[in-house]
C-alpha cells in the first residue's frame, strides 16, 4: 500500500513523533510519499534518516491509499484541499491543541497503523461546501470542508448581508459577517459564534451571523439540498470571503452563492472512536470544576 504524509509545521519537539510513524508504516512495508510542504519542513531539521518519495503532482497523489496528515485541525483541512476530488481517505495524526478532526494523539500512533495495515476502520463521508461565482476565486479550490464565511474589513462598521435560500428571500444580518458551516464546521468558527453542534452524519448547513447587530437574530439549520446566495453591503468598496482558513478580499458587485460540494472529504474513522466522546472531552462536558 502507498501512503502519503502531509505537514504544515514540524516542530522539533515532534520529530520522535514522525519517526515512530515511520517506524509503523515501515514495519509494514508501507511505500512512504511525503507532500512538497511536509518535505520542506522535514528537510529544515536536517538529515534525520527518514526514507520517502516526494509527491511532485496530483497524479502521483491520485496512486495513494492513504494520507495522514500531521498537525492539528488546520493541517487536516489543507489535506482536504491536497486530495480534493481524488476522495483519498484521511487520517489526522493530531500534534496540535484541540483537534476535532485530528483525532490519533501521538501516543497511539503503532495502534493507530495496525488497525490501517489490518483494515480495521471505517470511512465516513463529511460534506464539503462549495462556494459559486462567475469569478475563479481561491485558485479553483472553491471547496471547504468547515464553513464558508464573509466577513467585514479590517476595523470597519458592519456590514449588510442579503442572504436567499433556492432564491428566496431569508434575512438581511446586519452584522461583522455570515458563516455558513458544515455539520464538521460546527464545532469551528460556528460554534464560537453561538451556532448550535450538528453531528457528522446530518444533512444539512448552518447560517450562523458574527456580531449581528438585532439580538433577535440567531442561527438557522437548513437542508444541505439548498443553494444559498449573497449580496453584500457596507460602507466599503471590498469584503473577505473564506473557505475554511484561505482568506481573499472581494468586491461588492460579485455575486456569490453557496450549495453542497459534489464530493466528499473521506476521514479514516478507527475502532472505539466516538463523536460524541470526543465532544465530552474536548468540551469538559460532564466535568465540574468544584470536584
Amino acid at each position: 500500500m502507498k501512503v502519503a504524509l502531509h505537514g504544515l509545521a514540524l516542530k522539533l519537539e515532534f520529530l520522535k513523533d514522525v519517526q515512530a510513524l515511520f517506524i509503523a508504516l515501515e514495519r509494514y512495508q508501507f511505500e512512504i510519499f511525503v507532500t512538497k510542504q511536509f518535505d520542506r519542513q522535514i528537510r529544515m531539521h536536517g538529515n534525520i534518516g527518514l526514507s520517502y518519495a516526494v509527491l511532485d503532482s496530483k497524479k502521483d497523489m491520485k496512486a495513494m491509499d492513504f494520507l495522514i496528515s500531521i498537525g492539528g485541525d488546520g493541517t487536516l483541512l489543507d489535506a482536504v484541499c491536497q486530495v480534493g476530488s481524488l476522495e483519498t481517505p484521511i487520517l489526522g495524526l493530531n500534534t496540535g491543541r484541540l483537534g476535532f478532526l485530528a483525532t490519533v494523539a501521538t501516543d497511539k500512533i503503532k495502534e493507530a497503523i495496525d488497525h490501517i495495515a489490518k483494515e480495521n476502520y471505517q470511512i465516513e463521508d463529511r460534506t464539503l461546501i462549495s462556494l459559486q461565482s462567475k469569478r475563479k476565486l481561491f485558485n479553483g479550490l472553491n471547496f471547504g470542508l468547515n464553513e464558508f464565511t464573509i466577513h467585514k474589513r479590517d476595523t470597519s462598521s458592519m456590514i449588510t448581508v442579503h442572504t436567499y435560500i433556492n432564491g428566496e428571500y431569508l434575512n438581511s444580518y446586519w452584522a461583522d459577517g455570515l458563516i455558513v458551516a458544515t455539520p464538521t464546521g460546527s464545532t469551528g468558527y460556528s460554534l464560537s459564534c453561538g451556532g448550535p453542534l450538528i453531528s457528522p452524519e446530518a444533512k444539512n448547513l448552518v447560517i450562523t451571523p458574527v456580531s449581528p447587530h438585532n439580538l433577535n437574530v440567531r442561527p438557522i439549520i437548513v437542508s444541505d439540498d439548498s443553494e444559498i446566495s449573497f449580496e453584500i453591503e457596507g460602507r466599503t468598496e471590498k469584503f473577505l470571503i473564506s473557505l475554511d482558513s484561505r482568506s481573499t478580499s472581494i468586491s461588492s458587485e460579485l455575486k456569490l452563492s453557496v450549495r453542497k460540494e459534489r464530493f466528499h472529504a473521506r476521514l479514516i474513522k478507527l475502532p472505539n472512536y466516538n463523536f460524541f466522546d470526543t465532544l465530552r472531552y474536548k468540551l469538559n462536558w460532564g466535568f465540574d470544576m468544584r470536584n
